[in-house]
Order: structure tokens, then sequence, then C-alpha cells
């Protein structure tokens, strides 16, 4: 259709221009309209997988227009098959997502509208490795598909007819350790919303069969024969039937709001017995399945006027509807509103009733499958603004998809609520040591929910923003280490959360951070106060806790600095007296400590706690660990470790040799380590530490899974130690393991309790997701540190990668565990010198201990077993005897039993 406007201007007026510039826009505005309305793919969506950025085409056999994927994704990488010329120019790319467990796209939509949403796989040996994988789909928070191959050349397509609630939707390929996850097309069809109801708006229709019956052709249907783009496969005639066909165009035929083909709906089957009914039937995989059948009739036959065709239709029997008097050349579409569920077989049986003249007929049916997205999308409000968080920060992590659900691929450095009933909200937000800059985005205002806020570690710059206060919920706020670059005074309400709502507010490390009315002073100067300011004291009093496995996210623990009560006291308030102390047999005055380390000469390291210093008494090395002056908790951990170490001997535990208790003169006395600690032999740290083979590192795992099993159970009552991480875990002269630093360990409740509620603390990448959300002590916190611990034994990777996306150690083993590549696991400098069973056996130990429940976690007992069934596999192949460090504890070969199955068994 044209649209032509003629304008006649007889002079040129600027009246006269203006309204030839009034007509030329009507015209243009009409024409758009015009095109629009006769736009046949208007609300179509056709992603042609891997095709290059900025690539178009419209397809050969529909005319459909499809466009690149590449703006929809900002990861994986474009693959193009060899060249099939029987293949669907759709199919002639892929993309592949060799990198990360779970890709998202993000694909705009039409809140409120139902769409048929489909998505093609086509493997054509694209990667040459001639394995096609296996991997899920999900949709948002919810598991979409599995998706399988039958053969190299076998297609693909998981369809399912969905109604979003947002404006936008997100299918994403898991990684399942099956092989890489890939994906060919996606392709999405507004339908009519009256058509394809569920009885519950958390149920989505997942085609299972479609099929067109009675015709002489046997090809495929789809657009333009069917408007909405659905693809209509011939079913296989049976032997009992005869087919009907008329001729029939789109014109003829009055449609219903499923408007199934006219091409489909021109042909039908009935029955060659007339009395005989037309069945079909299909089997479920399981027996709580559900199903919906659309049945379409239409008569294809003009009737005489004695003629009737009527039926009835049954499920496995049961009567669903009936009776069904199909009109010529009228569409009419059978569907029952509740689904089919509760057995394995499913029949659909069509007979005619008593008064019929003619036998039943059938032209096309549907099957779908319900599916059972019940996980909500994350509030939309928390999504967007997180999403302009990333974008404002820059921030290099992989988020994608849902950034709570599931909770398995929840956004690292995040924590959710998840109660199932509500909307997931976003509730802890961990941002340190990410690089950020600028000021502090007032997106994050828009967390209402928010409770966690770790900013930590970072170059942002500015003043303390005030809408902080205004988020309600939120427990902890850490701003720590931005050094020079935050400035001003902290807002009193701020500091009025702090002293009356608990609010922890962490501030250490930023020097131009100042109190109201006192920005002329440092912070670290202002002791005249009598009164107690919650802010920051040092490094060693702040126990920043955050958990990066699965995207988890964090929880901080501040306890609050201790001050004099008289301002020229040499005593603090809670240096522990001599009676808190169960002996004084090993006590020694300042004096002797700084005689053993001659005057604090040499330097062994620094930690939390304080300076560790070398010394002798007589001829025996020790360690000397003297309390920082600026320490905020050290009197606690110091009376803590020395009551524990007083108490508890183990030959994998470090020996407290003394202590000082001189007024403000604390410190600790420990037999030395001469080949200090694990992290440091690991990571090449130790200058002198020699390489560790892999019986070495299986002797070290044996020797610490001793200390921290006698903990648990050799105590009374039990003991978690809670910081179980490889730099507290000390190597002596033999490579000899111990656990060291049990200034945070707590005693187990000895009434029989399940767990302790205490505030967290220990370290990043090591914290149990479990204890760090809940708040719930148990010992199972400590196997999942110590599974970290044993991962890093096995690769010599880090607990947290540096790399920008600062992924966890379980999470880098896992991407390789699924796939049964052992070689890449394990520390490549081993160069394979290592038994196999034995290196399987480790990493199953390891990924068990951090599964994310609890429950699915072995025992230390459990560990320690397995361990050394590990080693004695190892020593076996090498025939050397037991590993040195071992020399007094003889191995046991205990069989494994850790109850969960997470990938690959021991090879």
């Amino acid at each position: 259709m044209s649209l032509i406007i003629v304008v006649y201007l007889t002079k040129q007026t600027v009246v006269g221009m203006f309204l030839h510039f009034l007509l030329v826009l009507l015209t243009v505005l009409t024409v758009v309209v015009l095109v629009q309305a006769q736009d046949p793919y208007a609300g179509f969506i056709s992603l042609d997988c891997g095709l290059p950025k900025d690539s178009r085409y419209s397809d050969i056999s529909t005319h459909i227009n499809y466009i690149s994927d590449a703006k929809f994704i900002d990861t994986g990488e474009s693959k193009k098959l060899a060249e099939e010329n029987d293949i669907k120019q759709q199919l002639q790319y892929v993309r592949s997502f060799p990198i990360g467990m779970r890709n998202c796209y993000r694909i705009n939509v039409a809140s409120g509208t139902k769409y048929l949403i489909r998505a093609s796989f086509y493997y054509g040996n694209y990667d040459n490795l001639n394995k096609p994988p296996e991997f899920d789909l999900h949709f948002g928070p919810n598991v979409w598909d599995t998706v399988k191959f039958a053969s190299l050349s076998h297609i693909t397509d998981s369809e399912i007819i969905y109604t979003p609630s947002l404006d936008y939707i997100q299918p994403c390929l898991v990684n399942t350790g099956k092989g890489t996850p890939f994906i060919s097309a996606i392709e999405l069809r507004p339908l009519n919303n009256t058509a394809y109801i569920t009885y519950s708006p958390k149920s989505v229709l997942s085609l299972f069969n479609r099929y067109y019956l009675g015709s002489t052709a046997d090809k495929e249907y789809r657009y333009k024969d069917d408007v909405y783009d659905r693809i209509w496969f011939p079913f296989k005639l049976s032997s009992g039937w005869a087919k009907l066909s008329s001729s029939l165009n789109s014109d003829d035929l009055h449609q219903n709001e499923y408007k199934p083909p006219a091409i489909v709906m021109s042909t039908a089957v009935t029955p060659v017995n007339d009395s005989a009914p037309l069945q079909f039937h299909w089997e479920a995989d399981n027996v709580n399945d559900q199903y919906y059948t659309y049945l379409h009739f239409n008569e294809v036959e003009e009737l005489a006027a004695n003629e009737t065709r009527a039926f009835n239709i049954t499920e496995n029997d049961h009567l669903p509807y009936g009776p069904v008097i199909p009109e010529y050349r009228v569409v009419n579409t059978i569907y029952d509103e509740i689904p089919y569920t509760g057995t394995k077989m499913y029949q659909i049986t069509i007979s005619k009733t008593e008064d019929s003249t003619l036998p039943p007929i059938l032209n096309a049916f549907e099957i779908y499958k319900v599916k059972n997205f019940s996980q909500s999308e994350t509030d939309r409000d928390d999504v967007d603004t997180i999403i302009n968080i990333k974008n404002t920060y820059g921030v290099a992590r992989n988020w994608q998809g849902d950034p709570c659900a599931p909770v398995n691929y929840m956004w690292e450095g995040l924590n959710c609520s998840l109660d199932g009933n509500n909307i997931p909200r976003i509730t802890s937000l961990n941002l340190s040591s990410s690089g950020l800059t600028g000021e502090i985005s007032s997106s994050i205002s828009k967390l209402s929910m928010l409770q966690y806020l770790d900013l930590s570690n970072n170059s942002l710059s500015g003043p303390l923003p005030d809408f902080l206060t205004q988020l309600r919920s939120l427990k902890t706020l850490n701003l720590g280490k931005n050094n020079l670059n935050l400035t001003g005074s902290v807002s009193s309400g701020l500091l009025e959360r702090s002293k009356q709502d608990g609010l922890l507010l962490i501030l250490d490390q930023n020097p131009n951070i100042c109190e109201p009315g006192s920005c002329n002073q440092k912070i670290s100067d202002r002791k005249k106060s009598n009164k107690i300011v919650p802010l920051v004291a040092s490094v060693a009093g702040i126990f920043v806790l955050l958990v990066l496995v699965s995207g988890a996210a964090i929880i901080c623990a501040l306890i609050k600095k201790r001050k004099p009560q008289d301002g020229n006291s040499q005593v603090q308030s809670d240096t522990p007296n001599d009676s808190q102390l169960e002996s004084k047999q090993r006590q020694y005055t300042y004096d002797d400590v700084v005689k053993i380390t001659n005057n604090f000469n040499r330097v062994l390291g620094k930690g939390g706690f304080g300076t560790v210093y070398h010394g002798l008494i007589d001829d025996t090395e020790v360690a000397v660990k003297m309390l920082s002056k600026s320490s905020v908790h050290g009197f606690e951990q110091f009376l803590a470790e020395v009551k524990l170490l007083m108490r508890v001997h183990h030959k994998n535990l470090t020996s407290l040799i003394g202590y000082c208790n001189e007024g403000k003169d604390i410190g600790l006395i420990y037999e030395y380590m001469a080949n200090g600690n694990l992290d440091e032999l690991l990571s090449g740290k130790n200058s002198k530490g020699k390489f560790l083979t892999w019986a070495d590192r299986l002797g070290i795992a044996v020797d610490a899974a001793q200390g921290l099993e006698y903990l648990h159970n050799g105590c009374k009552p039990p003991i978690i130690h809670r910081d179980v991480k490889s730099t507290n875990i000390l190597l002596n002269e033999s490579f000899q393991a111990k656990l060291a630093d049990f200034g945070l360990s707590k005693n187990f409740p000895s009434d029989g309790g399940t767990h302790l509620s205490t505030v967290v603390a220990g370290t990043p990448g090591y914290l149990d997701y479990e204890y760090m959300t809940s708040n719930r002590l148990t010992e199972k916190s400590d196997v999942y540190s110590f599974g970290v611990v044993l991962l890093e034994i096995i690769t010599s990777q880090p607990a947290i990668t540096k790399s920008p996306d600062k992924t966890h150690i379980s999470q880098w083993v896992r991407s390789m565990f699924y796939n049964g590549d052992i070689k890449n696991i394990v520390d490549s400098r081993l160069q394979q010198d290592f038994d196999t069973n034995s290196a399987w056996k480790a990493v199953d130990i390891g990924m068990a201990c951090v599964s994310t429940n609890s429950s699915d976690r072995p025992n230390m007992s459990e560990v320690m077993n397995g361990l050394k069934e590990c080693l004695a596999e190892e020593l076996a192949r090498k025939k050397v005897g037991r590993c040195k460090s071992k020399k007094e504890d003889p191995i046991e070969l205990v069989p494994l039993n850790l109850d969960i199955e997470l990938g690959p068994q021991a090879r």
C-alpha cells in the first residue's frame, strides 16, 4: 500500500513552508504505521547464536530475519561449522562456552506477553572432538531442560510456552561436567494470551510432541504456514487408519486462538473400521510428571444431510470430553483444564458415539509436559540496582543470569534471602578488593534489604554519603583500607546507628575520615575522649569475613576496641591476670622475652595478633609472638589460646612453651617450626623450602586432618578451630604438619546441642557458607575450611585466585572435576608423578568437604581415614615405606565412606 500526498504551495510563505513540513511528516508517519501493521514478523526475536557481531540475514525458507546474538551476552566464543548444504542457515554457527559454570543471555521482551521460546542445538562436530556434550539449560533461576544428543548430526530443540513477568528473560547454559555447552539459535514468538492456559501461574508448558496427521507429504511445516512459527511434524500412519484430505487455504478456514496452519488442518485420519476408535499413547519418565494435550479438529468433508460425525475423547478410560462434533472448515481445539498425571503410560482414545454415522477424525495434536518454574526471579529493583553498580564500577565478575538463584549459582560476592515463598532479595554485597574507584555509588541505597556491605580494600574517594544511613537493615558496613581517598566526617546518623542499633562500622586505614567536629585531628590520635566510638582500630582487630563459594557473600564482625579506664594506667583493663590462667610454670617476664629474642632481632612473620620473632631458650629454637599494642581483641585471643594449649596436647598441634603477661607486654612462646607455614611452601614464598612430592603433600594433609580430628573427637568438650587455613598449618624440620593459632577456637556445647550460635569469625576464602549466613557454628565448618586447604595442597593454587574474577578454588577445581580432568587439577610441577587412584580419592574428599550443604560433608574422622588410604596407595606405588613425616603413625587402610557422589569417582 502506498500513500501519495501532493502539496501545491502558491506562495513561499512561512505558513506555507510550515504546512508543507507537517504534511511531509504526516506522510512519513503514515507509511511507518502501515508498514508496521503489515509486518508479519512484528514481535519475533530471532537470534543466530555465534553469528559474527552486527551480522544479519533473512532465512531462505521462512524469510524470518535473524541477527547475531553478540549484543545479548558478554561471554562465549563464536564457532562456524563445516559447510553443510542441507543444514538450516541458523544452525551453521554456534556460540560455545568453554569458560564459566553458567553463562546467560539477557533478552528484552514485552512483559505479560505469552511467548513460544525455542532454543536450538546442532553439534555437527564443531569442535572436532567427535563427542557431543551434555549440559543443562536454565531459564533464569529455574531448570529448563537437559540438552543431550543421540548422534553428531542430531538436532535438539527445547521449546516452552511462557509468560514473563519481567521485561527480559535470561536463558542460561550450565556446564555439568559432561562437555562444553553451546547453542545454535534462540527464537521467541508472541502467542495469543488466551491460548495454552495452565492451572498454575508457575506452570510452564514444555513441548513434548507436536504432530499433524493424514498428510501424504513427509515434511515439517512452520512459518509462514504457521503464524506463530510452531514446527509441525508428520505423524506415522497406523495400519488401522485411513487418510482424509481436502483442498484448504488460510482464507477458507475459520480459526480460533490457537491458529493451527491451514495446511495442517486440511488433512486428518480416521479408523479404517468405522466402529474402531482412534488411539495414540505416550510414556512418562516419572509418574508425577504432568501433561496437557491439545487436540485440533476440523471437518475436512462436506457431510450429507443424513451423515453425522460425533465422538467422545477419553484418557486412560477416563472421559474428559464429549461428544465432539467437528464443523466443516472450522477449527475446534479440545484440551483438559487439569493436567494428566499419576501414571507412566497415557493413552488417548477417540471413539464415535452410538448415534454417529461416521467414525471419528483427528487432524493434529500437541502434548506439553509441565515444568514447574517455582523459583521466583530476584526482586526487579534489586536486579536493576546491582547491574547499575556493576556498570558504574566496571565490576570484572561473571555476573550473569539471576543474581540469587539457583543457590549454587548465586553471584559471587552476594548473599540473598531465599525462603522459597517470597521474592529473593539481596541482603549482602561484598566488593572488597575489587579495584573500585570514584565515589560510593548512590545506587547502593536502593538495596533496601542490605544487611552486610563490604567495600574495603579499594580506592573509593570522596565523603561518606548520608544515604548509607538510610539502609535500615544494615548490620555491618566495612569501608576499611581505602587509604587517603575517603575524606570528611562520619555522619552523626551512622555513629548513632553504631551506638544504638548495633551497626558494626569498620573504617580502618582511612586517615582522612574523622568524627564530626574533629576533622583536623587524625582518628589514630583521638584518645582523650572517654566515649567508646565504634569506628576502627588496627587491622589486627578486624575480622572481615567473606565467602566466595558459588557466588556467596560476606558477614563481618568487629569487636569494639577496649580502652584504659585510666589514661595514665600502664595496664589495659582487659589484660588477663594470672588467676585466669591454669598454670604459672610457663610464665616468662618481659626481660626474659627480650633475652630470648635477642632484643627482638629476627622477625619470622606478622599476623593479626602481632609480630612473631625467632628466639632461643638454652639451645632450643622457639617462636615468640608478641601482642601488638593496637590490637583490638588480641587480649581475648591471647587468653583463649593459652587456656586451650595448656589443656590439649597432640603431635599435630603446635606446642606452647610459655607466655609473658606483664602489663601491656603480652606474648606467647611456641616451639619453632623450621619450615614455616604451608602457604609459603605451596606458593614458593619459602625460598629454602623443598618441592613437595605427592607423598609429602598427602602426609601433610593427614597430619593436619589428625590434629583437627583430635580437636573434634579427642577433646571434651569438643573444640572447633574456626580458622583452619594454609597459613595456620606449620611445618617442622621433618615437614611434620601442626595446626596453629587457636585464638578464635570455641568449645562446642557439652549439652548435646547441634551447633553453637556465635559471631562469625575466620578468613576470606575458607569460611563455611552455612556458618557465614546463619551464625550457626558446627564441626562441619572446620571441615569446609579443611577442604579448601586440601584443594590447595593438591593444586598449589590459592584459596581465591588472583585473576580479575577472583574465582574460588572449589569453583576452579569443579570446572575440571566433572570433566574427569585429573591431570590439570593436580599441581603440574609434579609432572604426573602420582598414583591416579590416590589423586582422584584426594580430590573427591576435598570436593565433598566443600559441599554447600554441611549435611553432605564427611566428618573429620572420615576425612582422616580417607587421606590415610590415599597416602597408603601412593606409598605402595613408590615402595618407599611410610612418609618421613609419618614415622610414628602407622597407616591404617580404612574404607572411605563420604555418603556423597559429586562427580567422577576414583579411577
